[in-house]
C-alpha cells in the first residue's frame, strides 16, 4: 500500500513540474543590441522590459510576448549616441519595441533548442523573424537564451550618422538575449 501511495505521489509531482503554467519576465533579465561603426563596436541595454510566455504541457514555451522602451535604451559613452539612436529607432512615434511568437518548434536533435518564429516590431515596422532559442527549467521559472541579427533598413532605420557623416553605423545589428522567466 504504501508503495502504491509513494507511486502515486511520485507521477502526480511528475506531471505538475510539466504541466502548463504563466510567467512574468523578471527584471534580473538581459537584453543587450550589439552593432559597429566605422570607429568602434558598441553595446546598448535594454533597461525597461516587460513580458511573458507560456509553458504548456511538456514544458514547450508557447506565446512569448516582449516589449522594449526605446527611451531606456542606453549605452555607455551616453547622452549623444542615446539621443541619436532613439531618434532612429523613431521613439517619439513608436516609443515601444515588440516581439509577439506565432509559431514555436522543437528543433530536431537539439535538446531544449526550439526555433520562435513572431512577429518584432521595430520603429512601426512588424517583420516575422525566426529565432533559435534555447529554453532551460531553473528552480520554478524558465531562462530563454538566444541572438539574432538584423539589418536596420529592413525596419526602415537609416543607421545614425556622427561627426558630419564620418563616423557611421553599421547595418546590421545583433539582438543578444538571455530572459529569465519566473
Amino acid at each position: 500500500m504504501k508503495i502504491r501511495l509513494f507511486l502515486v505521489v511520485l507521477i502526480c509531482s511528475v506531471y505538475v513540474g510539466n504541466s502548463q503554467g504563466s510567467y512574468k519576465l523578471s527584471n534580473k533579465s538581459i537584453l543587450k543590441i550589439n552593432g559597429s561603426s566605422t570607429l568602434h563596436d558598441w553595446v546598448v541595454t535594454a533597461n525597461s522590459k516587460e513580458g511573458s510566455m507560456i509553458i504548456l504541457d511538456g514544458g514547450k514555451p508557447n506565446n512569448l510576448k516582449i516589449q522594449v522602451e526605446v527611451a531606456q535604451i542606453k549605452s555607455e559613452p551616453g547622452a549623444a549616441m542615446d539621443k541619436k539612436m532613439h531618434v532612429a529607432l523613431k521613439e517619439e512615434e513608436c516609443p515601444n519595441i515588440y516581439f509577439e511568437s506565432k509559431v514555436v518548434k522543437k528543433m530536431d536533435g537539439m535538446e531544449n533548442t526550439y526555433l520562435v518564429t513572431g512577429i518584432l516590431n521595430i520603429a512601426g515596422v512588424g517583420l516575422e523573424i525566426d529565432i533559435k532559442s534555447i529554453l532551460k527549467q531553473f528552480g520554478g521559472g524558465y531562462i530563454l537564451k538566444g541572438f539574432k541579427e538584423i539589418k536596420l533598413r529592413d525596419f526602415n532605420i537609416e543607421p545614425p550618422t556622427a561627426m558630419f557623416g564620418q563616423i557611421v553605423v553599421g547595418e546590421l545589428v545583433t539582438i543578444d538575449f538571455n530572459l529569465i522567466f519566473e
